[in-house]
């Protein structure tokens, strides 16, 4: 746990939903943490039996706002002078830990920290594609921060200085095709929705073009065949959810009401 000399307290908040195969190892790499916090919206599976058992405190919703309202409303639960947001799907690794417990002990005048992050794809940590460092703001003080209320890709808006841990936290996406296309409709169809929202629109022929630069910059500008076949995959499967984010997207500029 965090040393209590210092009068800090870090929670630990999740949002969940049908997490019964990531939940137990993510849990249990942030056991240490002096409180978890998680709020689900709705599973169907093990995923809140499993929290409890391991001493989280789960909050329950019916509705799905989207990621951002999903994750303040957790953060509003959290009672510790600092947060640290974890993904069902990330685990905490010891190492990472002391640069966590070290930052809240001492942060030198930081309000959040910035972590890089280590995701497998299909069962390979990928380190070209853009995908890595990846650094993500997810340790900050309550009360300096909050989440975007974006549906998808929300963000921590950070009312203070950040600074950076060295350490990575781990991120296991996705371990076969099938979560992939799974997620990839899922994804896309927030997606559209969110431009959508924002008024933007979409033709076909920016679909297919949006599709080939994804492809480009995650196989050539980033360097994804250094990720060998499975940086061919993630470049197909980054151009395929573009792809479809955007020709949703012109389906619904197609049934939008012309005043709009």
């Amino acid at each position: 746990m965090v040393d209590k000399a210092t009068g800090n307290k870090l929670s630990v908040i999740i949002i969940t939903k049908n997490e019964a195969a990531n939940i137990r190892a993510c849990l249990e790499s942030v056991a240490w943490a002096d409180e978890i916090v998680v709020v689900d919206s709705g599973s169907s599976d093990d995923t809140v039996s499993i929290c409890k058992a391991l001493g989280a405190q789960v909050h329950e919703t019916t509705d799905w706002p989207g990621f951002g309202v999903q994750k303040n409303r957790a953060l509003s639960y959290a009672t510790g002078e600092w947060v640290f947001s974890l993904d069902a799907d990330e685990r905490v690794t010891p190492e990472l830990r002391s640069e966590i417990e070290a930052a809240v002990q001492n942060p030198h005048g930081h309000a959040a920290f910035r972590v890089p992050r280590l995701s497998s794809f299909c069962g390979r940590y990928m380190r070209h594609s853009g995908w890595y460092p990846d650094y993500v703001t997810r340790l900050f003080q309550r009360g300096a921060a909050k989440f975007s209320d974006d549906l998808v890709h929300e963000r921590v808006i950070v009312d203070g200085p950040e600074g950076s841990l060295r350490r990575p936290l781990l991120h296991d996406t996705f371990q076969n095709l099938e979560q992939l296309l799974e997620k990839i409709n899922q994804y896309s169809t927030a997606g559209a929705r969110a431009l959508n929202q924002k008024n933007k629109t979409a033709t076909l022929k920016k679909a297919v073009g949006h599709a080939v630069w994804a492809f480009l910059r995650t196989y050539v500008l980033r360097a994804g065949f250094l990720d060998g076949r499975e940086g061919f995959m993630l470049a197909v499967s980054t151009a395929e959810g573009t792809y479809y984010r955007y020709v949703k997207l012109m389906l619904l500029n197609e049934r939008r009401p012309p005043h709009d």
